[in-house]
Parts: C-alpha cells; sequence; structure tokens
C-alpha cells in the first residue's frame, strides 16, 4: 500500500499532499485502477471526458488532429502523468484526443463528481488544479498571437507547445509540407530555411511528411520561457 501512497503523492494534481491526507481519500473516494496491454486504446478523440484519467504506470502515445486528419501532433507520456485534464469541466467536456498504450500500462480513473469532491478537501488539491488549467490557458493564449507575430521558429514552437503537454517526448507533427507553408503563411524556401536551421541545431528532424523533435524543452529554450 505504501508504494500506492507514493505513485498518487507523484501524480501532478496530487503533490504537496500529505500521506495522511492521500489516506484518508483512498478510504473515502471511488479510485478505479484500470490495466490496459500494448496497443490497446485508452481514449478516442471526442469521447465525453466524464472522468480524469492518471497514467500510473506504464506510457502512453496521445494524438491530436485537426477535423480532416491533415494535421496531426503525437507525443508519448509517461508515468506519472495525467490526460488532458482541462477538458473535465468547461463548455465542450470532450477529448480532444486519441490515446493508446504504449505497453502495459496502468491508468487511475476518477469520476467528475467524485474528483470535485476531492478538490474540496484540501486548498493543495484544489490549486495543483487551477494552476495546471491556467497554464493551459496561457498557452493558448500565447499560440494564438503566435500566429501573428515572432519568428516563424518561434510561432512553430508556440503550435507544438500549444498542443502538447509537460513531460511529452518523441513529438511529432505530421503534416504535407504544402499544407505547413498555409498553416504558417510562408514560402516555401523560408520555411525550409527555418527547418534546415533547426536541424542543424539539434532540435528537430524533418521529410515532406513529419516533422520530429528532439526535445520538447528545446521548444521552450526558443520561446525564452520556463512557463508550461
Amino acid at each position: 500500500m505504501d508504494s500506492m501512497y507514493e505513485i498518487l503523492m507523484g501524480l501532478p494534481l496530487f503533490k504537496g499532499v500529505s500521506h495522511d491526507k492521500i489516506s484518508e481519500i483512498v478510504e473515502k473516494a471511488k479510485f478505479h485502477f484500470l490495466k490496459y496491454t500494448e496497443g490497446n486504446p485508452i481514449i478516442n478523440a471526442h469521447e465525453p471526458c466524464t472522468h480524469i484519467k492518471f497514467v500510473i504506470s506504464g506510457s502512453v502515445r496521445s494524438t491530436i488532429s485537426n477535423s480532416d486528419g491533415r494535421f496531426k501532433v503525437s507525443q508519448t507520456l509517461h508515468a506519472p502523468c495525467v490526460i488532458a485534464p482541462e477538458f473535465l469541466f468547461g463548455k465542450a467536456p470532450f477529448y480532444p484526443n486519441s490515446v493508446f498504450a504504449l505497453e502495459p500500462t496502468g491508468v487511475l480513473q476518477i469520476s467528475k463528481n467524485d474528483y470535485m469532491k476531492i478538490l474540496y478537501t484540501t486548498e493543495i488539491f484544489m490549486y495543483n488544479f487551477l494552476n495546471t488549467l491556467s497554464m493551459s490557458a496561457q498557452k493558448v493564449v500565447e499560440g494564438i498571437l503566435s500566429i501573428t507575430a515572432g519568428s516563424l521558429e518561434e510561432r512553430i514552437a508556440f503550435w507544438i507547445i500549444s498542443l502538447t503537454q509537460k513531460g511529452g517526448q518523441d513529438i511529432a507533427l505530421t503534416c504535407k509540407a504544402r499544407d505547413l507553408y498555409a498553416l504558417f503563411g510562408v514560402q516555401r524556401t523560408s520555411f525550409i530555411a527555418t527547418l534546415e536551421s533547426m536541424k542543424q541545431r539539434g532540435i528537430i528532424g524533418y521529410d515532406n511528411q513529419e516533422i520530429r523533435i528532439h526535445s520538447r524543452e528545446s521548444l521552450l529554450e526558443i520561446l525564452n520561457t520556463s512557463a508550461d
């Protein structure tokens, strides 16, 4: 049981909570522990977000795309982490991403109602959740502003940071090159020159179909910010 407490206390939204408080919550709240084998879907894009889901062991691959599927951003998330918590509430509480297990993976899920009760038990839970929501909202604002401001390199970084989570690895932006030129509103020569500069500095790899991010932290460094 001690190992389970340690896992819970390591989750982003449970950080800073005492062992005794975690013990009290485990006794009262309905925690559902689910196991997935490699390749099993955990979330389908656009399904209702009725539970908050924590990856407590293993790893998952998350993909978000536009309506016609021509633009996709994928990332690998390793335990411990929470999946898209900002979509639990609001006008459209639906997951924007599809998620599947990359290996045998354990997921803890808590219903929205039970999670709300947990939030009210201590200020730390509420602070952690509100802080997560605030950071997500700020990323969206920065991403929108980056469309018309900043260098092309900064705009690419903003887009990928806005569509991925802290801790995301093996990030890939999949889209045909000609669609990316239109997306960023630049000529092919300017776009390729920017990608080649980023590649030479070890930030990305790319081809005509995909941009692969070697390190999400390197994109944050481009933006000269640690806000995430």
